[in-house]
């Protein structure tokens, strides 16, 4: 089934003043997939996330969720939860207290305050201000918040600030699950290999503009990467990729790494040649070192040695 695309930015522009915040942005976050949100500081991801959920108003262009503008839901908690900022949160409320406002404003049952202060594991301390929490509790609290009204699509901001070992592994199985259940989850974070083990999709950007979207394996296959094999004849296939104008970068006794071929192709010459393969496989780039490479003239500044 093809996931349909929920959230919609399409040509977003902010300005303040005379900066550019975000560029002609476009990309989509669809319906059970979880879609990261990458970019180095100042990139423009918070201010597309708060241009999402009604917080900034485009210059130009639209941000949209199923179409609709944000403020233009009647029971937006029930739509759309969000949580992208933990100094956001009031600081003198007490938590429970704080999500029943939210529920009686948005017609949510007061017993489903109850239940996502148990799912996110601060039942136990609802009761205390939101000033005494730690900013691992504040961001437990938040995701609550993004939970109350049970909606169908979820935004986040960096939602791994402050979380334990043992909280990130809880939150990746949250966004897991959402998705499962068909929701459309957009993360942003700046713990990339967090993100690719969780991501179906990623969108990067950089001050404010698109630099790439697609799965994470789109994103850490290069046109250029290397294919390594090993097989009963080495030399054989060696002979047979060079002669197909593959170059050898490295060659073993159990592995040959070449560039210049793709898998398929070099798995075809071995088929035709009756050469049993034992190992054939692409060398990706993690996703960290993708990220850098697409976003290293997107820097603000950089670390001299």
């Amino acid at each position: 089934m093809t996931p349909i695309p929920v959230i919609e930015v399409s040509r977003l522009t902010k300005r303040f003043g005379d900066l550019v915040a975000v560029d002609g942005l476009e990309f989509s976050a669809s319906s059970g997939e979880v879609t990261g949100f990458l970019g180095p500081n100042g990139s423009g991801k918070s201010t597309t996330l708060r241009a999402i959920v009604g917080l900034n108003l485009p210059t130009s262009g639209t941000a949209t969720v199923n179409g609709v503008n944000y403020r233009d839901l009647a029971y937006p908690l029930r739509h759309v939860g969000a949580f992208l900022d933990p100094k956001s949160l009031p600081k003198r409320l007490r938590a429970r207290t704080y999500l029943r406002i939210l529920a009686t404003s948005n017609d949510i049952a007061r017993s489903r305050v109850e239940e996502v202060l148990d799912f996110v594991g601060i039942a136990s301390v609802a009761n205390k201000r939101i000033d005494e929490f730690s900013l691992g509790m504040a961001q437990r609290l938040g995701i609550a918040v993004a939970l109350l009204g049970d909606p169908e699509v979820l935004i986040f901001d960096e939602p791994m600030n402050g979380l334990d070992p043992d909280g990130i592994r809880w939150i990746r199985q949250v966004f897991s699950s959402l998705a499962v259940e068909g929701r459309t989850v957009l993360v942003s974070s700046h713990l990339i290999n967090e993100v690719a083990t969780v991501a179906h999709r990623v969108v990067v950007i950089g001050r404010g503009r698109l630099l790439a979207q697609g799965t994470v394996d789109e994103l850490t296959v290069r046109i250029d990467a290397a294919v390594a094999f090993s097989s009963h004849d080495n030399e054989g296939l060696v002979a047979l990729v060079r002669g197909r104008g593959g170059t050898v970068t490295r060659s073993e006794e159990n592995s040959v790494t070449v560039l210049g071929l793709d898998a398929d192709t070099i798995g075809q010459l071995a088929m035709e040649a009756r050469i049993v393969l034992t190992q054939l496989v692409t060398l990706r780039d993690s996703l960290e070192d993708s990220y850098f490479e697409l976003t290293e003239q997107s820097l603000d500044f950089s670390v001299g040695h």
